[in-house]
């Protein structure tokens, strides 16, 4: 017989990793609702309709798509296969025709990619019983069909937050997901540091350079990859792409510059006298920045990196991205985890116009593996046991007395165990241990007859005894 296992870039969970894990979402959750944000919870999987065209080719590229099942693939198979005419049709058709004609046949839903597309397609269809501004947030698994690597997976959490207003989009709320952030990794004891940028800087780039506008799509995909390959590679993308050596040199200056955010701005604002797009995205970011500035943040640095693209086809103005920064002060660059940015048109496409948003994202398990690589979650399972009390068990005479003391424990929201079997007490000491539980009740025939609790303390090794279980409450709480 096959021994099982999992799909690659899928994960299964001890209960230590969950500790840790429910930790973080219940930081995450109760910081988004201290901001306001109401929690609301979408289908895993969406219309292949809603998903397709909104991330970009690449993006699309990654979407799980879902068979029909049962009878109705079998169905559809046979029809396009008698329509063909052609046993061999599988062999002999191209990777184009399969895509059109042979996919629509047998699928019409996919795994959510993210959680803004199926956001956007909810407020569209719930338009009617939203308030706007509308403060929502999700904490809920997404798929891609990426190739398994350290950090990147094929299932993870995403925990977003977003705004959406039925008028024009304000500034404010970009520097309200920044506090946002900001408040969750102070929480976190977590240093990050917050890249920004602006869609209108970038298409300031390729106005001042003279890429053409058919080449912005290639600009703006290989430009996304300069922190990770770097200068030398992404030029060299970018002339086999069409784009000029001439093109590159006038902005490569900008791209690399590395100076604070007001010389930047000197550069960028002499270099964009006479481009409009360039001109709005300098004004919307000094907003951001001064404002951000006057509030100040506790663990969060604000950078301006003129290179960030993200990239989301969806993004219409500012753009984020989330790095943690070490120990040293220093940034690392190669783990983002999270981002986000404002995206005024995805609504366009659902046949709604006139809705503005803007949202974050952190990635959970982003979020957890760099905290562990930090030693920032050590303590969390220790301090955050299952349970505080175990029941030691003496036979069924002594646990029937107990029980209305164990019933009483966990009315009182006190998460309490009874060990079922009557085995050595040794052994039931060590479950409590290996479990984290930090306390256990012994109540045998010594205790019932003298009408005592006894209650050990497993981490100090001491034993103290009770007269009523209130005594033990106060004690314990």
């Amino acid at each position: 017989m096959e021994s099982p296992y999992i799909p690659k870039g899928t994960r299964d969970f001890s209960f230590i990793e969950m500790n840790k894990r429910n930790y973080l979402i219940k930081t995450i959750r109760e910081i988004f609702e201290i901001f306001g944000f109401y929690s609301i919870e979408t289908p895993s999987f969406e219309n292949i309709s809603t998903l397709v065209g909104k991330y970009g080719e690449e993006g699309d590229c990654l979407i799980f798509k879902l068979l029909h099942s049962g009878n109705v693939l079998k169905k559809k198979i046979s029809e396009f296969l008698i329509k063909t005419n052609n046993k061999k049709i599988l062999d002999e058709v191209d990777d184009n025709l399969i895509k059109k004609i042979f996919f629509q046949k047998v699928t019409n839903k996919a795994l959510r990619y993210d959680l803004t597309v199926p956001f956007m397609r909810y407020v569209v269809m719930h338009k009617n019983e939203i308030i706007f501004p509308f403060k929502r947030y999700q904490i809920q698994p997404v798929w891609r069909a990426d190739k398994p690597q350290k950090g990147r997976f094929r299932e993870f959490y995403q925990c977003d937050a977003d705004i959406i207003s039925s008028y024009n989009s304000s500034l404010w709320e970009e520097i309200e997901l920044i506090q946002l952030c900001d408040k969750i990794f102070s929480k976190l004891n977590f240093p990050v540091i917050i890249y920004i940028n602006h869609r209108d800087i970038l298409g300031g780039l390729v106005e001042i350079s003279g890429i053409k506008n058919d080449l912005w799509k290639n600009f703006i995909t290989s430009l996304d990859k300069w922190n990770k390959i770097g200068r030398d590679l992404v030029k060299k993308e970018m002339l086999c792409k069409g784009i000029s050596s001439q093109s590159f040199d006038k902005i490569e200056f900008f791209l690399d510059m590395k100076k604070n955010f007001y010389e930047k701005k000197k550069y960028l604002t002499m270099a964009f006298k006479d481009s409009k797009k360039g001109k709005k995205g300098i004004e919307d970011l000094s907003f951001i920045y001064n404002k951000i500035n006057d509030i100040s943040l506790k663990k969060t640095k604000l950078e301006w990196d003129i290179s960030l693209v993200r990239g989301m086809n969806y993004y219409t103005g500012t753009i984020l991205e989330i790095v943690p920064l070490h120990n040293n002060n220093t940034s690392l660059r190669s783990i983002s985890i999270g981002g986000g940015g404002r995206y005024d048109k995805l609504s366009n496409l659902f046949g709604m116009k006139n809705i503005y948003g803007v949202g974050i994202s952190l990635g959970l398990d982003r979020v957890y593996l760099a905290m562990e690589k930090e030693s920032l979650l050590d303590t969390i399972f220790f301090s955050n046991y299952p349970s505080k009390i175990l029941f030691i068990n003496f036979g069924d005479e002594e646990v029937l007395y107990a029980y209305q003391m164990i019933n009483f424990l966990r009315e009182k929201g006190i998460s309490t165990q009874l060990y079922p079997h009557a085995v050595k007490i040794g052994k039931q000491f060590k479950y409590a241990s290996d479990n984290n539980i930090p306390f256990a009740i012994i109540i045998g025939k010594n205790e019932i007859k003298r009408r005592k609790i006894k209650v050990k303390n497993l981490r100090e090794k001491t034993e103290k005894e009770y007269d009523n279980i209130n005594d033990v409450i106060n004690q314990l709480m």
